[in-house]
């Protein structure tokens, strides 16, 4: 019988380390679905609420950079003013009447526009028409059209002179939304860390609960073994006792296995989102192969690319142009002025519009308007500010430059660590299947007793046990330095680009 139990050993411990003792397994009910790793990032970067919430920032963003480049839409304007009044005249030599009676209409129009130097161009036109009580017997106009057709122009010259001061609105919501495309790629990152890992956790826990499913049908079988030699009167009784003992451990081991896989079962689809009860099976195993990094390298890599690094240096430039523009504010508010105008004054529109046309009686003026708060101080403080959020940011730069350092480094000691741990495993396993068959051979020979067999066995499945966790622990050793060095996304085949974002702001200008 112990022949038969040796046998059955190593007829069926291969199946588990391929993959293969749970492959079928499932609950009454429930669907087997086959999961690929690329099919779990995949769902879980469809319908994951962090992700989809995330996607709103560089949305929001978009709005922002819209509304900023607003400043230069023009600004078109319309007026219209009627008035009728009585009043008494200062002087009859002004308009030959002692009481003065006037009716007046205005229709003004213009047109403003930025410039990106700072300036503002603007076209305007207005039309007054008067009537009035006035002699025109003594050269008076009794009723008339009064006519300017301008164009103006001012230019600060020192304060919010150029083109940084003018879009710093335009500039800060591009960089804010840089920076939020940065914080939602580090978003994926993160969550395609989590599935990974709860991928092949899962996938370990699935060769754990096949492992205790084999240790338990060996533990039977050694249970069966030495009943029949306590009846043949080989073995005393106590030794049922000690192979029972054995079995109920294996089905503890079964039950607490079969617990640990169903809960992250849940965990995986609460990540991924899945409706139902599937029963998902992971069929992409853990990886053995040497993945071979190099420090340097590996800690260049994630200072040019790491998406958290990414955004804080856009934050950077961004506080170091609002402290340029602050700065520029310290200076006096200096403005060029010029305006040139045609006029027109005549009884009938028709003639009044003619004179406007013929520029006969144009109208021009240049002046500098000049303007500056004794002691300033609004304007300096709100340098000094900008300057020291500048500094703060570039501490925080550094400080986060050293965490990725220090992120690379780990990362690349836990792939070493747990690859060792691999060959550790193998051996510890080969020792234990090593020792098991010793003591098969003495049990069957009486030198070793049935208590020493199931120690033994307990020992083996630890084995199992430490070989099934190491393959999970060394793949996620890898992603997690995939994760440090920003290039998970491009690991697992992800490309990110801003046009998901544009099209969830474009779907609200419809």
């Amino acid at each position: 019988m112990s022949s038969y139990c040796f046998r059955l050993l190593f007829l069926v411990l291969p199946l588990v380390w391929f993959g293969v003792g749970l492959a079928g397994y499932a609950h009454a009910g429930e669907d087997v679905v086959s999961l690929t790793l690329k099919e779990a990032i995949r769902m879980a970067l469809e319908k994951n609420l962090e992700v989809r919430a995330e996607l709103y920032n560089p949305a929001m963003d978009e709005a922002d950079i819209r509304k900023n480049r607003g400043i230069y839409d023009p600004f078109f304007s319309i007026s219209t003013n009627y008035q009728q009044s009585t009043t008494q005249s200062a002087s009859t030599l002004l308009s030959g009447a002692s009481i003065s009676r006037q009716k007046n209409f205005q229709a003004d129009a213009g047109i403003n526009q930025l410039v990106p130097i700072g300036g503002n161009l603007g076209l305007f036109f207005t039309n007054l028409w008067n009537r009035n009580n006035a002699d025109s017997s003594r050269g008076f106009l009794d009723e008339y059209w009064q006519s300017q057709l301008t164009l103006s122009y001012s230019q600060p010259l020192l304060k919010n002179f150029g083109r940084e001061a003018t879009e710093l609105g335009i500039a800060v919501a591009v960089n804010n939304k840089a920076a939020s495309l940065d914080q939602f790629k580090s978003k994926l990152i993160d969550v395609v860390t989590r599935v990974r890992t709860a991928y092949f956790t899962l996938y370990s826990l699935k060769e754990n609960l096949a492992a205790k499913k084999t240790a338990l049908t060996l533990a039977q079988k050694i249970l069966e073994d030495t009943k029949g030699r306590v009846r043949a009167g080989v073995l005393p009784a106590m030794e049922v006792l000690n192979a029972e003992f054995g079995v109920a451990t294996r089905e503890k081991e079964l039950i607490d296995a079969e617990k640990l896989l169903l809960d992250q079962k849940d965990v995986v689809r609460i990540l991924l989102q899945t409706e139902g009860n599937q029963n998902l099976d992971p069929v992409d195993p853990p990886t053995r192969e040497k993945y071979p990094v190099e420090e340097n390298e590996a800690i260049s890599l994630a200072l040019s690319q790491r998406p958290d690094l990414l955004a804080q240096r856009v934050a950077l430039q961004t506080l170091d142009l609002q402290s340029r523009v602050a700065h520029n504010r310290i200076m006096p508010d200096l403005t060029f002025i010029a305006n040139t105008a045609v006029t027109g004054l005549e009884r009938d529109f028709g003639r009044d519009m003619k004179k406007v046309g013929s520029a006969d009686y144009p109208v021009w003026e240049v002046g500098l308007q000049f303007s500056y708060p004794l002691g300033n101080r609004e304007a300096k403080n709100d340098f000094i500010k900008s300057r020291l959020l500048s500094e703060q940011a570039q501490v925080q730069l550094k400080s986060l430059e050293d965490t990725i350092r220090n992120d690379v480094r780990i990362a690349i000691r836990g792939i070493t660590a747990n690859f060792l741990q691999l060959d550790v495993a193998d051996r510890g396993l080969a020792y234990a299947e090593e020792r098991l068959r010793a003591y098969i051979k003495k049990n069957e020979v009486g030198l070793a007793t049935t208590k020493e067999l199931v120690d033994v066995q307990n020992d083996l499945v630890a084995a199992q046990t430490n070989q099934i966790r190491a393959r999970a622990e060394y793949t996620i050793a890898i992603g997690q330095l995939w994760k440090a060095t920003g290039e998970l996304l491009e690991r697992e085949g992800i490309i990110l680009n801003e046009k998901e974002a544009d099209q969830l702001y474009t779907d609200y200008t419809r």
